[in-house]
């Protein structure tokens, strides 16, 4: 998704990540600009919610349940909330009513910030080791993400402290139902992953819509989490990449930020 603005992907590893390049840097500590307080309690009930409705399958209740939830917290927190309703194929032939779910913060506003997560859950668990034909629950993938941008969101709505540019969160449908990696009969003319943000990038929710950059926030709650400078991220946005690894380390995150680089990721 490179259409008029660059996107940032984060993607959480607890293990080393295919041994990241060691190419370390020091920043010169800045004082940190005024920033609204993250509740991480907060965001992890948001993320146990999701749990609760059960997998979020397309063409599930729990998928139902979970995007009328999603909706409404956004609405309560004075976001302008859509969906982009479009139908969709999975690679085993079946057709599948997705939603990407758009909230945005201060619509008026020209210059404007786009956040991104996927809402879905894999209906296979084919990386286990067992139950492998089982879908998943999905509270880091891509509950943690989801989370994260709800915490925003209720930050946003409830503390004076107020962003001067728009802000415009989505919420990807069937991101992660691509053909299982063992798959004998995989059809490689289109890629089956990735559908929510596919068709976005070719039917955006607002006519010649363009942010300045792009955060994209998947896998990112696993315990002993450690992101590094991920691949496609260094390549189409090292500039946004660095200014977001030099804030974190500015305001004392640099433990969890860290100056190494990772290969690249597809999806997440």
């Amino acid at each position: 998704m490179k259409n008029r603005f660059w996107l940032v992907g984060l993607l959480a590893f607890a293990w080393a990540c295919s041994n990241p390049e060691q190419k370390t840097e020091t920043v010169e500590q800045a004082p940190a600009k005024p920033y609204p307080t993250f509740n991480p309690d907060s965001a992890y009930a948001f993320v146990q919610k999701q749990v609760d409705f059960g997998p979020r399958v397309p063409e599930t209740e729990a998928h139902t349940a979970t995007k009328n939830w999603l909706l409404s917290k956004f609405e309560s927190y004075g976001f302008a909330v859509q969906t982009q309703d479009f139908e969709a194929k999975t690679y085993d032939g079946l057709s599948w009513d997705l939603s990407n779910i758009i909230a945005s913060y201060n619509p008026k506003a020209t210059k404007r910030i786009l956040l991104a997560a996927h809402w879905d859950t894999r209906r296979i668990a084919d990386k286990d080791t067992e139950r492998m034909d089982e879908p998943i629950d999905g509270a880091n993938d891509g509950g943690s993400g989801v989370g994260v941008l709800l915490e925003i969101a209720r930050v946003i709505g409830s503390q004076e402290l107020k962003p001067e540019v728009g802000i415009d969160i989505i919420l990807f449908d069937g991101e992660d139902d691509g053909e299982p990696e063992l798959a004998t009969d995989r059809d490689n003319s289109q890629i089956w992953w990735c559908l929510g943000s596919q068709y976005w990038s070719k039917n955006k929710h607002k006519p010649n819509y363009a942010a300045y950059y792009g955060i994209l926030v998947d896998l990112v709650g696993a315990k002993g989490a450690r992101f590094y400078r991920e691949g496609y991220s260094r390549q189409y946005a090292s500039g946004i990449l660095k200014k977001v690894w030099d804030n974190a380390h500015q305001i004392g995150q640099g433990d969890f930020f860290i100056y190494k680089d990772s290969p690249e990721i597809l999806d997440d």
